[in-house]
């Protein structure tokens, strides 16, 4: 695409400067012969100032013409590419379409016997099986590539997994449609996408057909109120590509309050804490708390002081599940938690 974009500024930068010329030159060829004719009486001068207004007016349409051919070449080529996705079909194709009844699911989990390897020869998880009950917080923990965001995308349906099953309420996510199943999810980002719009459309993408009171209902909740009040144009403030005029903790803040509007039974956080100030870190955790309460929550977290209050901690190591417990459980039991625990606050 780069290559391809500096070539259609190289022969851009050729033709603005070849038309010039070209205007330039019959300019210069009409003024030179229609003066001779002016001197030799066989042309008035009014009749060179007309020719030489005739000839204004036929390039200035010609190089509009092809600035507008080349804006509908980038049109053409960047609407390809957006149809190529909209065509393109699930890398983990449907297994039926057995909808269940209910619009919204409890939130029930369950790994069963699962196994995946994004190569053959390279498991990364192995005859695992975990449950994961409605309303139940629970937290993944182990060393830096583990899989913890693996088993987060494996439930999203990003891949297939090689056996076993993944199950939510009893239903094989592969019998669901990929829209239904991920109705059913919210997904909060380590560094959440915003689109360039205002506060208000990307707070919307949660609900499209939300009412401005529910979407300030989920930005106080959230903690998001006060900040984007505080903005120029408060919620009709365009935010600029990936949300770039607000903060981190600001973005994530909008993130929360998308999927709180968004209001499913599961939601994930991948390490929605990790690149923020402490200061900031207190706002997001009540963002954090509301978002939670009776909704299945997983946690894919580094900074295990975020844990304390969870239900549950699973920890990871070479594709199997090694402990299971609480925070105050699970330090006492001085395994590999606890190890984790001791080498990032040096206890």
């Amino acid at each position: 695409y780069s290559q391809a974009n500096l070539k259609a500024m190289y022969l851009w930068s050729i033709y603005s400067p070849g038309m010039i010329f070209i205007g330039s030159l019959g300019t210069v060829l009409i003024v030179w012969y229609g003066a001779g004719e002016v001197v030799a009486g066989r042309l008035s001068t009014g009749e060179l100032v007309m020719f030489l207004s005739y000839l204004v007016l036929f390039y200035t349409p010609v190089n509009q013409i092809h600035s507008v051919n080349h804006l509908l070449q980038h049109a053409l080529a960047a609407s390809e590419r957006v149809f190529d996705i909209l065509d393109a079909e699930p890398a983990v194709p449907d297994r039926g379409h057995l909808r269940p009844v209910q619009p919204r699911l409890s939130g029930k989990v369950e790994w069963k016997d699962m196994s995946f390897a994004y190569r053959p020869e390279m498991p990364v998880y192995e005859h695992l099986s975990l449950t994961v009950e409605p309303g139940e917080h629970v937290a993944l923990v182990g060393p830096s590539g583990v899989g913890k965001s693996t088993l987060m995308k494996l439930l999203f349906r990003y891949y297939d997994v090689g056996a076993g099953a993944i199950e939510l309420d009893g239903y094989d996510i592969r019998h669901l449609p990929l829209f239904y199943l991920r109705e059913q999810i919210g997904f909060v980002q380590q560094e959440p996408f915003l689109f360039n719009g205002t506060v208000r459309a990307n707070l919307a993408y949660g609900d499209l057909l939300a009412s401005h009171d529910q979407i300030e209902a989920v930005a106080r909740a959230a903690q998001a109120h006060d900040f984007i009040q505080a903005l120029p144009d408060g919620y009709d403030t365009w935010i600029g590509e990936r949300g770039v005029k607000l903060s981190v903790g600001q973005k994530q803040r909008i993130a929360i309050a998308r999927v709180l509007l968004k209001n499913p039974p599961i939601v994930v956080m991948d390490e929605a804490t990790s690149n923020i100030d402490t200061e900031t870190e207190v706002e997001i955790r009540m963002a954090m708390d509301e978002l939670m309460r009776g909704r299945t929550t997983f946690i894919v977290a580094h900074r295990l002081s975020t844990l304390q209050t969870v239900d549950r901690i699973v920890v990871l190591e070479h594709g199997q599940i090694v402990e299971e417990g609480d925070h105050a459980t699970l330090l006492a039991r001085g395994g590999l938690y606890a190890g984790l625990y001791e080498a990032q606050f040096h206890v």
